[in-house]
């Protein structure tokens, strides 16, 4: 009832048209049960009583009627339409709004086929629902109605033998609705399984073709086939058993008409024209007898997509804007975590996280695979909230900050790299679409794009494909720097972005992003000591917690996890003045170099 409810608030906005769609569709069937009057007339007055006169006026009335008909019908059924894409494209609208509004969990949770169905199969089931089965059930229950009536006022004992067969056709209707709403539940749940298993597989492709695994999705693709079309044929089943229930009835009709009516002609208990005329109007009886059993299962089709795309809708995120949001239109980068924890699914993910951060400054983050580095920056950016302690930035705790505001002053080169089908420009673009070309250029000359680029067929124009297909890993990892740094953000974060690309790449970056020295925030996650030596504060994180944390000096010096770490990539720690030359910590005499040291590593 819930669900009906919320997609009556889609469809009151449309009441006045349907209003005048149904008056039409009344009119439809109120002129339905002339011209089986005027055929009786016909036959009892003209042909048998002689009154030829009389024809052409009556030849004059079933063809204007059959013309308003004709208009009506074309009329009202455009108005359905017009109504059904309407209400089709407010709630695809809001329902598109909401999946934006929502979460991390959200979509950890939910598939993408799932919600895929529920934009296209879903809406379409409600859209059918809106622009036939409401005027089609309207109009057939009113001519079933007037046809019945009118009978009665030709003959009531013939009117009666024919209203025993709707018993019969609403006991059908009744257990037919109770056997086909489970079954239509299964259809869409088995429609979104197996839309979510091709989404996947035509997303991992690649995957799928580099293990040679064609034929174990085949196999895996038929079990979700298989369940799908079982859940159609048990569907299919119970129709069959109810459908030719409401053939035979509504066949029964003509049954007792041809018998009892032509009987009661023979006794002249009826005249002819009146058996014309009944005959007439059995159509208006036969049709929505035959059509119950369809119309019943458009209908659950319909409820069940309505619940579907409900229970969806009404999922609420865990972060949401606060009540009274503090307004920042640009925040200076301040940083500071007090005591912070996280946990997910009884988990804990990081635990008393505590540092602060000054404008300007470098933070760099190393740790091993699961040790919480991404989680400190879905907390900074607030894509997931702290359960203790305070993430604040320029003293204000994030929970308190307008959400769309903290996010438009961070920029973001994800872990997860993801390109958008659209040209590279449009690309790098994303966050800031007003901005020049002059601006895009200049961030992908920082992110040492500008070269690759300018060699494709048509440069910045040139169309990549779905999740950045036909770009390398290390030139997707630079466009997604590019995209972040033309943001100009206060906060900039890049998470292991460099890890694709080649020593003299990274190397070239990092003399870039010096460039932003005191402009903004910077924090860099990486596995690459060569990634983070410069920053102004390294942390190191084990199991969720800080264990180690200073410069790059101080943490060899320390001769814990960063040491080791180091030594794993670069081999024994190299001496004072080689680190010197290196530029692997800088003094205010020693500005920073760039060049290889031999001693400890071939390249940095």
């Amino acid at each position: 009832m819930k669900a009906f409810k919320w997609f009556w608030g889609f469809l009151k906005k449309y009441c006045g048209l349907l209003i005048v769609g149904l008056l039409m569709a009344t009119a439809i069937a109120v002129l339905a049960i002339v011209n089986p009057y005027i055929s009786g007339l016909i036959v009892d007055d003209v042909i048998q009583g002689g009154a030829f006169e009389a024809l052409p006026r009556l030849i004059l009335i079933l063809l204007a009627v059959t013309l308003i008909r004709g208009i009506l019908r074309f009329a009202y059924q455009v108005i359905f339409e017009t109504c059904s894409q309407g209400v089709l494209y407010d709630m695809r609208d809001s329902f598109y709004r909401k999946l934006l509004m929502e979460d991390f969990a959200f979509f950890n949770r939910k598939k993408t086929g799932d919600l895929m169905s529920r934009q296209t199969g879903d809406m379409d089931a409600i859209r059918h629902f809106t622009a036939y089965i409401i005027y089609a059930v309207y109009e057939n229950m009113l001519m079933f109605v007037f046809a019945l009536c009118m009978i009665f006022t030709v003959n009531v004992k013939l009117a009666l033998c024919m209203l025993l067969v709707l018993p019969f056709t609403a006991l059908t209707t009744i257990r037919q609705s109770k056997a086909v709403s489970p079954t239509f539940s299964r259809i869409r749940n088995c429609f979104s399984s197996l839309n979510s298993f091709v989404q996947e597989n035509v997303s991992g492709n690649r995957v799928v073709k580099a293990f040679a695994k064609e034929d174990f999705e085949i196999e895996k693709f038929n079990r979700e086939n298989n369940a799908y079309l079982q859940a159609q044929l048990d569907s299919s089943r119970v129709w069959m058993k109810y459908l030719p229930v409401f053939e035979v009835l509504s066949y029964l009709l003509n049954v007792i008409l041809m018998l009892y009516g032509g009987y009661m002609v023979i006794q002249e208990e009826l005249t002819l024209g009146n058996l014309v005329t009944v005959n007439g109007y059995l159509w208006m009886l036969n049709v929505p007898l035959r059509m119950a059993g369809w119309w019943v299962n458009d209908i659950h089709r319909f409820l069940t997509s309505v619940e579907k795309i409900y229970d969806t809708y009404m999922e609420e995120p865990q972060i949401k804007m606060p009540p009274a949001p503090v307004a920042r239109k640009h925040l200076e980068g301040d940083v500071e975590f007090r005591n912070v924890s996280y946990q997910a699914d009884g988990e804990r993910i990081v635990s008393d996280i505590s540092f602060t951060v000054r404008k300007g400054q470098t933070v760099g983050i190393l740790g091993s695979t699961g040790a919480g580095k991404s989680t400190i920056m879905n907390l900074l950016c607030r894509f997931v909230d702290a359960g203790t302690g305070q993430v604040l930035i320029d003293g204000i705790n994030v929970k308190d900050l307008n959400l769309h505001g903290l996010r438009d002053n961070i920029g973001m080169a994800m872990q997860d790299i993801f390109l958008f089908s659209d040209t590279i420009e449009g690309n790098i673009a994303y966050g800031r679409p007003d901005c020049s070309f002059e601006d895009i250029h200049e961030a992908a000359v920082m992110a040492d794009a500008n070269h690759f680029i300018k060699q494709m067929p048509d440069g910045y124009d040139t169309i990549v494909g779905e999740r950045g297909m036909g770009l390398s890993g290390g030139q997707k990892q630079r466009i997604s720097l590019a995209r972040a740094l033309l943001k100009k953000p206060s906060i900039l974060i890049l998470d292991d972005t460099t890890s694709a690309v080649d020593m003299e790449t990274e190397s070239y970056i990092q003399r870039q992003l010096k460039r932003l020295d005191g402009q903004c925030t910077i924090f860099v996650i990486a596995y690459r000591i060569s990634s983070i030596k410069d920053a102004d504060l390294i942390l190191v994180m084990d199991n969720g917690r800080i264990i180690e944390r200073g410069t790059h000096k101080e943490l060899l010096a320390q001769e814990g996890y960063y040491a080791n770490a180091f030594r794993h990539q670069y081999g024994e720690l190299p001496s004072e003045k080689e680190m010197r030359e290196a530029g692997l910590f800088t003094t205010a005499a020693t500005p920073p170099q760039t060049a290889p040291y031999t001693a400890a590593t071939a390249a940095i």
